[in-house]
């Protein structure tokens, strides 16, 4: 008795930790073409209740020394349009089981390649959030996650914007000890399911990893005898599957 009283407690307790709004982003890069202005980003609800979620955009900015930081969006000098990113609408209110979609819309000049970090945010909303809602419903909202624990989690996305005039030009130096790529384009390229695995095992692999390569930026590995360096090179919609072996 005292067995089926802790598993039940533990049941009752696994689905009211669960409650509430779960949400997914789906990708976490999203990349925005040259000849495009705008992005649709799709935010999906698996929870079995309402997801209210704000939407922040910050500007991402990359020292001499490559250390990266945040900023806020700038405006123009008499404050009429931002000169960035903007997500519209910024607040989404995502149905159980449900999708919204907000657009990323970029304004200003396009010169060279920029980076904003995207936050999805799910909040329990308040009168100064901006949601078109009631005080009623708000009220009622609250209560019923009150009845449980709720761990509301939010999303980090990067958002690359190409240049205008998006080139690609990649040099790769491939030698006996190291295999090297540099970007002398002016947009990101992508090297994707980067792994390293041995040529006499199969099940022998290390980690699959994604890397970014910066414009004037480089890419590389030394080689271990004996491995097989498997990954893709993305530059835009053109995908090469590469195989470098060192026996």
């Amino acid at each position: 008795m005292k067995r089926l009283l802790l598993m039940w407690v533990a049941s009752v307790f696994g689905l009211t930790a669960q409650a509430g709004p779960q949400i997914n982003v789906g990708t976490v890069y999203d990349y925005l073409d040259g000849d495009k202005s705008t992005y649709l980003k799709r935010v999906f609800n698996s929870g079995d209740s309402t997801a209210f979620v704000k939407i922040n955009v910050l500007e991402i900015l990359y020292d001499a020394d490559g250390t990266s930081r945040e900023v806020p969006i700038q405006s123009t000098a008499d404050g009429t349009s931002r000169q960035g990113v903007m997500a519209s609408p910024a607040r989404l209110i995502v149905p159980a089981k449900g999708m919204q979609g907000t657009r990323l819309l970029f304004m200003g000049e396009r010169d060279s390649e920029r980076y904003f970090r995207v936050r999805f945010v799910p909040v329990v909303p308040e009168k100064e959030d901006d949601f078109v809602i009631s005080t009623e419903e708000r009220d009622d909202y609250k209560k019923s996650l009150s009845a449980g624990v709720n761990v509301m989690t939010g999303f980090g996305t990067i958002f690359f914007v190409r240049p205008k005039d998006a080139r690609f030009d990649t040099a790769i130096n491939d030698t006996a000890s190291r295999y090297e790529l540099r970007n002398n384009g002016n947009t990101v390229l992508v090297v994707d399911e980067f792994k390293s695995c041995s040529l006499s095992d199969e099940n022998d692999c290390g980690p699959t990893t994604k890397h970014h390569v910066l414009a004037g930026k480089s890419f590389g590995f030394d080689k271990e005898k004996g491995r097989e360096y498997r990954f893709m090179v993305i530059e835009g919609d053109s995908k090469k599957v590469l195989k470098i072996a060192s026996r």
